[in-house]
C-alpha cells in the first residue's frame, strides 16, 4: 500500500479537508463579527496564524490515532479486522457537508447584513511598507482620482493638531509654540493606529479665523487638537483640547501650570489623554517623548525654526544654535539630526562648500545613528548622501529601506524615498507614496505637482493633469505647476488653450519666454508655419543659452531631427 493509500485509509486527507472547512467557517464568522463588534484590527490576521500552526499538529494526531467504540487509541495497537476507520470517514463526510452549508451561510449573511463604509487607509494608521503599488484605478477614497473630488468620511481614529496660540506678554514665543505643536503631532503620528494630519496642511491655517468644522473636513479629519502656550522664564503654562470636530464638542481640556523642566512630561501626558478619547487600542507601548536638558531643549526648537526660514543665513544660524544644544547634551540623537539636515541643505544648494557641507552632514547623521540607532530620519539623510553626493544608489537604497522601516509615518522620509524611487524611473512606486501623503497632507501644493510630475513620466496625462490642478488650486501662484499645466495642453494636441495658459505666464511673470515657446511649439501644428518660425528664431537666440535640450525638443517633435540632435549637442555640452 502507498504511503498516500495509506493517508486515506487513516482518513488523513479527510481531517485535513475538515480542517480547511473548518477554518474557512471561522474566518467568515469572525469576519461578520469584526463588523460587528469593536475587534482589533488584527485579530483576523491572529485567527489565520493560529489556525495555520493548528494544522500539522491536527494531522499528525490523526495519523497516530483512531477513534474506536472504546475511544481514542493508538492506531498502531488496533487490529486492522477491527478498524472502524470506514465508518469514521463516513461522519467525517457529514461534518464536512455540515460545516460547507454553515460556511455559505454565514458568507450569505455578510453579504445582505448593511456595512458602515471602511476609513479611508492612509500611511498615518498603516504600520505597511508605504512602497505598495496596486494596478487597480483609484477609487473615490483616493484623493488623486478627480481634480474635485472629495475624501471618503473621515476615519474616527484621525486628528490634526493645529498651530497652538502664543499667549505670552510679548508674542515673541512663536519659536517655542509651532515647535511644541508640532513635537505633539510628531509623538500622535508614532502611533500606528492613527492618522495624523501632516504639518504642513495643519500650521497652514495659522493665525486664520476658520471654524473647526470647516478645517476638519479640508484635512479629513473628525478630531482636532488645539491650545495655546503662555511662557514666562522657566514657568510655562500650557493649555490642550481636543474636539470631536463632527459634532463640535470638546471632548478633553487640561490646563498645566509647570515648569520647562516637565514639557516632556506634559507632551507625554496630552497624547496619553488623545489615546485615550479616541478609543485607540495601541498594539505596542506608547511613544514617549524623548527628554534633554530644557535648556538645550528650548535651543532646539529655536535652531529648527530658524532652518525653517531657508536662508543662508538662518540656517547657519541654525547651526550655530545647534553646536550650543549638542555642548548641553551631546547624546542628543534630535539635534545631530538637524545638523545633518541643514549641512545637506546648505552644501544641496552651494551656500557651502559642497564637499565640507556633505562630509559634515554624513558624520553628523552618523553620530545621531550611534546614539539612537532607531532613528530614522537619520537614515532618510545618509540615503541622501549616497544617492546626491556619492552616487551609490545601492547603498542609498538600503538607507532608504532602514529609514522607512523605522519611521514608516515621517513625511521627510517618506517624500525622500517618492523621490529616490521616481529618479529611478519607478513611477508606480513614487506614487503610491505620494498617494500616503496626499492622504495626510491633502493641501500641499508641492506633493501634489510632485505626484503630477510622477504621473507624467508614467505617461498618465490625464491624472497628471488634475495633479497640477489640484496643485494650482491650493497654490494660485505656484510657477511650476502652472509651466507643466499647461504643456500638458501641448501634449494633448490642444493647442490653443496651451497657447493660451502660457500667454498668462507671460503676463503674469513679465517675461515673453513662455510666450515665444508656446508660439514656436504650436504654431506649426496650426498651419502658422511661419509664424512659429519667426518664434522659434526669436526664443534660440534669447534663450538658447538657457533652454537648449527644450529647444532640441520642440524641433524633435516638429520632426527637424538635423537641428535636435545639433541643439542635443550643445544641451550635453552646457
Amino acid at each position: 500500500m502507498s504511503f498516500y493509500e495509506e493517508l486515506k485509509r487513516r482518513n488523513v486527507v479527510k481531517v485535513a479537508v475538515l480542517y480547511v472547512v473548518f477554518s474557512w467557517l471561522l474566518l467568515q464568522v469572525t469576519d461578520v463579527l469584526s463588523s460587528l463588534l469593536p475587534v482589533p484590527e488584527w485579530a483576523g490576521a491572529l485567527v489565520v496564524m493560529l489556525l495555520i500552526l493548528g494544522f500539522f499538529p491536527v494531522m499528525v494526531f490523526s495519523w497516530v490515532y483512531e477513534l474506536t467504540p472504546e475511544g481514542l487509541k493508538r492506531e498502531k495497537d488496533i487490529d486492522r479486522d477491527q478498524s472502524i476507520v470506514g465508518q469514521t470517514g463516513k461522519k467525517i463526510n457529514v461534518l464536512i457537508i455540515v460545516m460547507l452549508g454553515l460556511t455559505i451561510g454565514v458568507v450569505a449573511l455578510d453579504r445582505l447584513m448593511p456595512h458602515q463604509p471602511a476609513p479611508a487607509e492612509a500611511e498615518g494608521n498603516s504600520t505597511e511598507t508605504p512602497v505598495e503599488t496596486t494596478d487597480q484605478e483609484p477609487t473615490a477614497a483616493d484623493p488623486t482620482a478627480m481634480a474635485g473630488s472629495r475624501f471618503a468620511p473621515a476615519p474616527d481614529r484621525s486628528i490634526a493638531v493645529l498651530p497652538f496660540a502664543d499667549m505670552s506678554p510679548d508674542k515673541d514665543q512663536e519659536y517655542f509654540t509651532d515647535g511644541l505643536s508640532e513635537e505633539l503631532l510628531n509623538l500622535l503620528a508614532k502611533i500606528p493606529e492613527l492618522r495624523v494630519a501632516s504639518r504642513t496642511s495643519a500650521f497652514s491655517y495659522k493665525g486664520k479665523d476658520i471654524r473647526i468644522a470647516e478645517v476638519a473636513e479640508q484635512l479629513n479629519v473628525a478630531h482636532i487638537l488645539e491650545g495655546s502656550i503662555r511662557k514666562s522664564g522657566n514657568r510655562v503654562r500650557i493649555t490642550a483640547q481636543l474636539i470631536d470636530a463632527d459634532e463640535d464638542v470638546h471632548l478633553w481640556s487640561e490646563t498645566w501650570d509647570r515648569t520647562l523642566d516637565d514639557v516632556f512630561a506634559i507632551q507625554d501626558e496630552i497624547a496619553s489623554n488623545v489615546v485615550d478619547q479616541l478609543k485607540v487600542t495601541l498594539l505596542g507601548a506608547a511613544p514617549v517623548q524623548t527628554e534633554t536638558d530644557p535648556q538645550a531643549y528650548n535651543l532646539f526648537l529655536q535652531a529648527r525654526h530658524l532652518a525653517r526660514q531657508g536662508s543662508e543665513k538662518s540656517m547657519l544660524r541654525s547651526i550655530e544654535m545647534l553646536d550650543e544644544v549638542l555642548a548641553l547634551d551631546p547624546v542628543y540623537a534630535r539635534a545631530w539630526g538637524s545638523l545633518a539636515s541643514n549641512y545637506i541643505n546648505l552644501a544641496g544648494n552651494s551656500l557651502i562648500d559642497r564637499d565640507e557641507g556633505y562630509a559634515k552632514a554624513k558624520d553628523a547623521a552618523n553620530r545621531a545613528m550611534e546614539i539612537d540607532p532607531d532613528f530614522g530620519p537619520a537614515y532618510s539623510i545618509l540615503a541622501w548622501y549616497y544617492e546626491n553626493y556619492a552616487g551609490d544608489y545601492q547603498e542609498s537604497a538600503r538607507y532608504h529601506e532602514k529609514a522607512l522601516t523605522l519611521a514608516p509615518n515621517n513625511e521627510s522620509v517618506l517624500n525622500s524615498v517618492a523621490a529616490f524611487f521616481s529618479g529611478l524611473g519607478r513611477e508606480k512606486e513614487a506614487i503610491a507614496i505620494y498617494r500616503k501623503l496626499i492622504e495626510r497632507d491633502p493641501i500641499n501644493a508641492t506633493t501634489w505637482h510632485n505626484i503630477g510630475i510622477a504621473y507624467f513620466n508614467d505617461r498618465d496625462l490625464d491624472k497628471a493633469t488634475e495633479s497640477f490642478d489640484r496643485a494650482i488650486d491650493v497654490s494660485p501662484d505656484m510657477l511650476l505647476a502652472r509651466i507643466f499645466q499647461g504643456y500638458m495642453f501641448y501634449l494633448k494636441d490642444d493647442y490653443q488653450p496651451y497657447l493660451d495658459a502660457y500667454a498668462r505666464l507671460s503676463d503674469d511673470t513679465g517675461s515673453e519666454l513662455y510666450r515665444l515657446l508656446s508660439e514656436a511649439a504650436a504654431y506649426p501644428f496650426m498651419g502658422r508655419d511661419a509664424e512659429g518660425a519667426r518664434a522659434m528664431e526669436q526664443f534660440e537666440r534669447e534663450y538658447g543659452d538657457s533652454w537648449t535640450y527644450v529647444i532640441a525638443t520642440v524641433h524633435a517633435r516638429q520632426g527637424r531631427t538635423d537641428e535636435a540632435f545639433e541643439w542635443l549637442e550643445r544641451a550635453y555640452q552646457i
